[in-house]
This record gives C-alpha cells, sequence and structure tokens, in this order.
C-alpha cells in the first residue's frame, strides 16, 4: 500500500493554476519580499519548490525561507522583539504556546479558510493555526506481534501489560513531545490533570516502569530496536509509521481508545512584521487546500485543511487519519510550558534513575 512517503507527483500543475486563480491581483506588479521561519531540510525542500512558487507567481511576492528548529526559530523572534526581521513563523505547537505568551504573535486576519481547519488546529482565538496535523498515538512491532499472537494494542494502559515486560520503549518525557504525550494521557486515565501530574508520577514505576526496556531521548533508535526484536511498543505517530515502513521495518500503528495526542506545526503572522499585509496573505494562502495539497503530494504534510482532496493512492490513509482525528485530545501546554522544568526534574529523578 502506498504510505504519505511515496505520493505520486502529479497534480502540481493543476495546483499552481488553481492558486493563481485565488490569489491573483492587479497590486502583484511591485516585487515584495516575506521571510518565513521554518524548519530546514525536507520542509524547506517541500515549501520552496512546490508550495511557494504558485504563491509568488500570482501575487509578485518573493518567499524566503529562514531554516532552524523550532526552538532556534523562536530564539530569533526572540532576539529580534522589538524590531522582527520574520513576517511569518512555522514552530512546533508547544514552542507556538510560548511565543503566543511572549506576545510574539499576532491574531491571523479573518478570511473562510479559517472555518476549513481543523477546531483543534486553531489555537488561542486564532493568534496561531495548524498548517500540518499530526497526533501521538502507539505503534507496535508487526512482525514480533504475529510470532506472538498479540492482537494489537488498543489502549495506553497496554504499555503496563506484564506480558510485555522488557518490551516497552518511551522516549524521555524531559526531551521528547512523544513520552511527554505518553506520560500526561497514562497521568489522566489515572485521574490527574496538566494541573495535577501527581497521580502519573507516583505510579507509573510500579505499572508502566517494569515493562520498559529503555528510555530514549529521541525516535531515532526505533527502527534499530525493532529490526532486533528488542521493542514491541512505543509511542509514536501514523506519519512516523509510515516513514519506518517505507524503509521496510515492519510496524503499524495504533489509536488508543482514550485518544492520541494532537501534534502539530503551527503558524502565526509576527507581531510588529515588516509588511504585516503580505504576511497576512502568505499565512492564509498556506492554510488554504492548494498549498496544503502541495505540501501532502511532496513533503508528506497531513493538512490542517479538512477540504483538501487526498490523490487516490492515498485516499484511505488520510480516511484513517480524518478518522484518528475524531477522538484526538489537546494538551494544555500553557501549564506544560509553565511546570516543565519542574516535571523534567521529577522525571530524571522518579522515573529514569
Amino acid at each position: 500500500m502506498p504510505t504519505l512517503r511515496s505520493l505520486s507527483l502529479t497534480g502540481l500543475a493543476t495546483v499552481a493554476i488553481a492558486a493563481a486563480a485565488s490569489l491573483a491581483t492587479p497590486a502583484a506588479a511591485q516585487t515584495k519580499t516575506v521571510y518565513i521561519g521554518m524548519n530546514g531540510g525536507t520542509m524547506e525542500k517541500t515549501y520552496t519548490e512546490n508550495v511557494f512558487p504558485a504563491f509568488e507567481k500570482a501575487t509578485g511576492i518573493k518567499v524566503v525561507v529562514v531554516p532552524g528548529t523550532s526552538s532556534d526559530i523562536l530564539a530569533k523572534l526572540q532576539a529580534q522583539k522589538d524590531n522582527p526581521q520574520m513576517h511569518v513563523v512555522f514552530l512546533d505547537d508547544g514552542l507556538m504556546y510560548r511565543a503566543i505568551g511572549m506576545g510574539l504573535c499576532q491574531k491571523m486576519d479573518s478570511s473562510p479558510v479559517l472555518n476549513d481547519v481543523y477546531q483543534s488546529a486553531r489555537l488561542k482565538g486564532d493568534m496561531a493555526v495548524g498548517v500540518n496535523m499530526g497526533m501521538t498515538g502507539l505503534a507496535y512491532n508487526k512482525a514480533m506481534f504475529d510470532e506472538k499472537g498479540w492482537a494489537p494494542p488498543t489502549s495506553w494502559m497496554d504499555l503496563a501489560d506484564p506480558k510485555y515486560k522488557g518490551k516497552i520503549v518511551v522516549q524521555s518525557a524531559a526531551s521528547s513531545s512523544f513520552g511527554l504525550h505518553a506520560f500526561l494521557m497514562y497521568n489522566r486515565i489515572k485521574g490527574g490533570t496538566e494541573a495535577n501530574v501527581d497521580p502519573g508520577f507516583t505510579t507509573w514505576r510500579k505499572t508502566i516502569g517494569p515493562n520498559v526496556l529503555e528510555y530514549i531521548p529521541s525516535s531515532a533508535k526505533i527502527a534499530e530496536m525493532v529490526q532486533t526484536n528488542e521493542a514491541a511498543i512505543f509511542p509514536l505517530t501514523p506519519t512516523g509509521v509510515g516513514s519506518l515502513k517505507a524503509k521496510g521495518i515492519p510496524v503499524e500503528y495504533a489509536q488508543p481508545k482514550e485518544g492520541s495526542v494532537v501534534l502539530m506545526v503551527g503558524e502565526c503572522v509576527v507581531a510588529k512584521n515588516p509588511d504585516n499585509e503580505a504576511a497576512q496573505k502568505l499565512a492564509a494562502y498556506l492554510l488554504g487546500p492548494e498549498a496544503q495539497l502541495a505540501a501532502l503530494q511532496y513533503g508528506a504534510q497531513i493538512p490542517s485543511n479538512t477540504k483538501v482532496a487526498a490523490p487516490a493512492e492515498v485516499a484511505d490513509e488520510m480516511n484513517k487519519f480524518q478518522g484518528y482525528m475524531k477522538n484526538a485530545v489537546t494538551v494544555d501546554w500553557d501549564v506544560i510550558n509553565e511546570k516543565r522544568p519542574d516535571w523534567n526534574q521529577r522525571w530524571n529523578k522518579e522515573i529514569e534513575r
């Protein structure tokens, strides 16, 4: 079955024509430049080669990427707060909430496209909006499960099932959103909230802890640990699973019955940016179906716009994703960002010690 990493590269002409038709304006004669901060590498290549050109052609506005991780981009925003050089930025959702709290973003202008994105993608009254979506759920080693005759996992509490002793791998909650999401969902099941994580911290070591083979700093070791049959279950996104499957790694995604955790990259229009009209125009375009279809086709970016018609070869996968979104939950990043330094210390002392 094709994955979101092996999409057909057809339909670009249609995308460009549609984008040009929707954005064309008589005022496009004067060339302007807008700067957008985003991850480098694959994301930068996808947008620079396949998303921005139609916008540039239709509007006469040149788009230049300022590459960097979300942390890098946020640091630049802070340094330039009184005289920003970037017009729009992409940030991981947790850091986006920090940027909003620091007054680095401004509300997006009202536009019809905002009604087409997932409600969970609209942050803080449209101070930022998700441009691509994901969620943290559970992934499992299908080869091992087939060999053992195990049914696929269905709950976050499967991480505590004794039959998986020594076969659970969890990314560190102190360094990974995946691990943090797993901990927060477990904490909720135990009666906690983001404002009260004691239920999770006081019981994790006794329930899930004995099953954990290793707490890893990121997901980089997952492929190796599946191939060596060390890892049975681990937190991951459907897109992450798709990437591993494309490399021949025998994994599958499982949506926990309690819900997955929404994980997105958001965009915001930078407060006090040098050309707000151009910035707002670019931000609105990037939420539209034309731009998001191109990002899906060329970069496996899962659309936040619900009106994007997925190519036939991945329509089934997109339908599954939209099904996962029905019970996906959001976490309180305002509380998380305030409390996380304390949580990190507790995690390192009480969980990983």
